[in-house]
């Protein structure tokens, strides 16, 4: 991997991340590095998802990726938040 992959991942996945924490509700305890690592994951699994369900490459913007990534973010920041709550 290029160091532009990895610039990319981590940019990627903080979009990601901090979409996925916008969309719940109320205060998380979630630490920035680590809501970048549930992003880049959530990222890398909804691209792997969306291949899978023939819609990872569409005309235009995916959108259908987007959304399938920043829910897995936001099923993801939920759970380390709750993780780190107990």
């Amino acid at each position: 991997m290029e160091i532009s992959g990895i610039i990319s991942a981590l940019v990627i996945g903080t979009i990601i991340g901090l979409l996925g924490r916008l969309v719940l509700p109320g205060r998380q305890h979630v630490p920035i590095w680590l809501m970048i690592l549930v992003g880049i994951a959530a990222a890398l699994a909804g691209t792997a998802i969306a291949e899978a369900a023939d819609v990872a490459d569409t005309s235009g913007v995916d959108w259908i990726e987007w959304l399938i990534q920043i829910g897995l973010a936001a099923l993801g920041v939920a759970l380390v938040d709750r993780a780190r709550s107990r």
